[in-house]
């Protein structure tokens, strides 16, 4: 199996890259060894002295290492726990596991209309960078994300959510007044 890695926008961040689907539907997010429970590929990586976090995409994954490891000595180490780990059959998420996705059942139609803006132009273009973008709400004029993957903590992702996707929202929805990072 051959694993490509690519940079991202944040240094402390690298997107790997297996050529396979590793989460079907959604995202999900791991800041800890303890919320990777439920991912067996999310606690082989944090076996890795050194990991920080871990984001799993459709086809990606990125690695946060811990600001004081080098990815020289770093990187080997986690292409060696993704190798294993994809030579073991475990699965990526164990079944019947919670990921982040959208539902838009219950939304009113601003919120579908936000929605479907970051499902087609946002989320794209983060994913490229190894990230993902997530909904939390519609509040008084204010649209609530989080960035997540190598988005999170990127130097470049309040610049991001304020002159991106901010613009791009309020362009095609006049109703928004603000985008902020979620709490």
């Amino acid at each position: 199996m051959f694993i490509q890695t690519e940079a991202t926008p944040n240094p402390s961040t690298l997107k790997f890259i297996p050529e396979q689907t590793i989460m079907s539907q959604g995202t999900a997010n791991f800041n800890d060894k303890d919320a990777a429970a439920r991912s067996p590929l999310a606690t082989r990586l944090f076996d890795v002295d050194g990991v920080d976090s871990i984001f799993l995409g459709a086809d990606f994954i990125t690695v946060t290492k811990e600001d004081d490891k080098d990815w020289q000595v770093l990187k080997p180490m986690v292409l060696e726990a993704l190798m294993n780990h994809f030579s073991s059959g475990d699965a990526v998420v164990k079944e019947g596991e919670d990921t982040a996705s959208a539902d838009n059942a219950d939304d009113d139609e601003i919120v579908k209309q936000i929605k479907e803006l970051l499902e087609t132009r946002v989320r794209p273009a983060v994913a490229q960078d190894g990230g993902d973008i997530i909904f939390h709400k519609f509040e008084d004029g204010i649209v609530y994300l989080t960035m997540m993957g190598a988005c999170s903590g990127c130097p470049s992702s309040g610049a991001t959510l304020k002159h991106g996707i901010e613009n791009m929202l309020r362009y095609y929805i006049p109703e928004i007044q603000e985008v902020r990072q979620a709490e």
